[in-house]
């Protein structure tokens, strides 16, 4: 029997290795199975019953009826009602409680492994023995006697892990679209830190401005004070005029009622009577080409009283000459010019076009804003023009100023030296247009005609014409000997920006905040031909030496080129978006240089298109010129600084 205990107790070994149990602690199985009783498996045979020895009993028929007689209403209701909740139990769903999955007892499995095996002398052997040992209470089987189904396990863990799987994809996801979030985030954090320095800059420029504003506006109240003396003395004057006019009229009457008498052949004494043209210029400070014009006028009328004139002077004709002052008379134009040989305008230099600049000098020469800078046609030397009211003649390179010109009343736009390189005209905020003795500094005419600010101003290469464009979206053509204005070029729509003189010639360029470029007849002051193309207001406009193409740019920063003999566009150069200031050919006529507001010089190569930039003012940069050797180049900034290019 031991022997057999061993033998049946090897197999249950092998299969609970197999299972991964163990069945040494089955003690609450024992006790279940000895409480509800000890079962045999046994192998019976049913056999099938045959159809004819069975006997069928009969079932009684429910359809029954109500007896004829017995009819009553209410029993009638009362067995519809029961049939009705009948049917709705039939039709109602039965819904039976989950049965919960066991898995199968240990021995049970056994027993089914022996059956399915066909082992039946094994079977018999392992019931008798393991029911005698359940009768002696000798087993120890474990507390979780059950066999595990596999399959299931199997089943629930690939169901677990396709679930983490998933999860797992989602987190991927989720980790990628963080990413690209954190990415995201981070470019925005550098546009608006970029942003904010930028701000920072903005701010730091608009409270310089605001500095500069209030420096140039300080000088309003004191202006305003001596312009309301001026006008209380003006209106002095005009009382006294006044008096002074009718006092002339009634010698006027007095000496026609004297001639009456002479005709009639009496004698009479003639007083010598000045009548003239009182006005607030005869109580200004004469310039020396003023004083000396009045002398050649005076010594010129002497000459004509007494040349060749032995008869005395009729005393009708001595008061006739006094009483009409002189008239000026206006310039021609000039119809045939050629170009002078002094003049370093229309000559290209044979030297190579240079590109290599560099910053060698800072020029401090103003407070405010340098608004124009011009070469002197043969000197070394170089015209600024500010916004603090001055214009400065500097030796270059060095940078001694040897003259300083002051009397506008506000800010300086631009200015241009006569053919002659004796005079400079400048232009102003104040209305006016100047002209300047070279030699001393001194103001020898002033022009007034407009009624806003005055933006540029060129000669004619004759010397004889100034032409001026305004902000009152008007030009003016002013001739210097009769100091008045010859014309008023009327067209544009908006401010006129910028004007120049073709060389040699009485053609006139004019650039507007129109967006439009117009070409002038100074003889007669009306428009041949406007250039369209630009999409934005233009700020200056130039011809090269030879004055075949014309340069313009624009606020956005684009320059194009015209040829100014077929009037059509050549190219369009974009240097933008900050607004380009002033354009300026070089001698040769191969590079210009651009002047831009984000203190960038560019240098456009003509012949090959590339662009070069200087980089070195710490503002804007408001105006560019070359030397005539192409040696040097000068820029002027916001910063009231010139620096110097070689």
């Amino acid at each position: 029997m031991a022997q057999q205990e061993g033998m049946s107790s090897a197999p249950v070994r092998v299969l609970e290795e197999a299972l991964g149990m163990g069945l040494t602690t089955a003690g609450a199985t024992t006790d279940e199975v000895a409480a509800e009783g000890i079962y045999y498996l046994e192998h019976i045979t049913i056999t099938e019953p045959s159809e004819d020895d069975f006997e069928y009993e009969e079932i009684p028929d429910d359809n029954f009826s109500i007896p004829e007689g017995e009819e009553d209403l209410a029993k009638t209701i009362h067995l519809v009602q029961e049939r009705d909740t009948d049917t709705q139990i039939l039709e109602q769903e039965t819904i039976l409680p989950s049965k919960p999955v066991i898995p199968e007892v240990i021995e049970d499995f056994l027993c089914n492994f022996l059956i399915k095996m066909g082992m039946t002398r094994t079977l018999d052997c392992f019931q008798s023995e393991w029911y005698e040992l359940l009768q002696k209470k000798v087993t120890d089987l474990p507390a979780n006697g059950n066999v595990p189904d596999v399959y299931n396990q199997i089943m629930l863990l690939e169901t677990e892990n396709r679930n983490l799987k998933k999860d797992l994809k989602h987190f991927k996801q989720a980790a990628d679209k963080a990413r690209e979030n954190l990415l995201k985030i981070q470019k925005e954090r550098d546009y608006h830190r970029m942003h904010h320095k930028r701000t920072i800059q903005e701010k730091t420029k608009l409270i310089n401005d605001l500095k500069g504003l209030k420096l140039h506006y300080a000088s309003y109240e004191p202006t305003i004070k001596v312009l309301h003396e001026k006008h209380q003395a003006l209106l002095k004057e005009k009382m006294l005029i006044s008096l002074e006019r009718d006092r002339a009229v009634g010698k006027i009457s007095g000496l026609q009622a004297t001639l009456k008498t002479i005709d009639a052949g009496q004698n009479v004494h003639f007083p010598i009577i000045t009548v003239g043209h009182y006005c607030e210029k005869e109580n200004r400070p004469e310039g020396p080409t003023q004083a000396c014009l009045r002398a050649a006028r005076e010594q010129n009328k002497c000459k004509m009283l007494m040349k060749g004139n032995t008869k005395p002077t009729a005393p009708s004709q001595m008061v006739k000459c006094q009483i009409f002052p002189e008239v000026k008379k206006d310039s021609e134009f000039p119809i045939d010019m050629q170009p002078s040989l002094d003049v370093n305008l229309c000559k290209e230099n044979p030297c190579p076009a240079k590109f290599d600049y560099k910053l060698s000098n800072i020029l401090r020469l103003h407070e405010l804003p340098v608004s124009c800078i011009l070469m002197h046609p043969c000197k070394d030397m170089l015209i600024s023009c500010s916004e603090d009211r001055l214009w400065k003649l500097v030796n270059i390179p060095k940078g001694n100023v040897l003259l300083t010109g002051s009397g506008h009343t506000d800010w300086l736009s631009g200015c241009c030296v006569h053919p002659s390189e004796n005079k400079l005209a400048t232009s102003s905020g104040d209305t006016t247009v100047k002209l300047w003795d070279l030699a001393k500094g001194d103001c020898i005419l002033t022009l007034e005609g407009h009624s806003h600010a005055v933006w540029s101003c060129t000669w004619h290469s004759c010397g004889n014409f100034v032409a001026s464009a305004s902000l009152d979206m008007t030009s003016k053509i002013w001739d210097v000997n009769s100091e008045r204005c010859r014309y008023t070029l009327y067209g544009h729509t908006d401010s006129v920006n910028s004007i120049e003189f073709f060389p040699f010639s009485n053609t006139l360029l004019t650039g507007s905040a129109d967006k439009t470029l117009s070409i002038w007849d100074a003889r007669t002051g009306k428009c041949e031909h406007s250039l369209y193309g630009h999409m934005h207001s233009i700020n200056d406009a130039t011809f090269t030496p030879r004055g075949h193409i014309i340069a313009s740019c624009d606020t956005c920063g684009v320059i194009k080129l015209w040829d100014f003999r077929k009037l059509l566009p050549i190219v369009s150069i974009d240097i933008g978006p900050s607004p380009s200031n002033e354009v300026n050919f070089d001698s040769t006529g191969r590079v210009l240089a651009q002047a831009s507001s984000n203190g960038i010089i560019h240098l456009l190569d003509l012949t090959s298109g590339h662009i070069h930039k200087l980089m070195g003012h710490e503002s804007e940069a408001q105006t560019v010129a070359f030397t005539h050797d192409g040696k040097y180049l000068y820029s002027g900034g916001s910063d009231g600084t010139i620096r110097s290019w070689c």
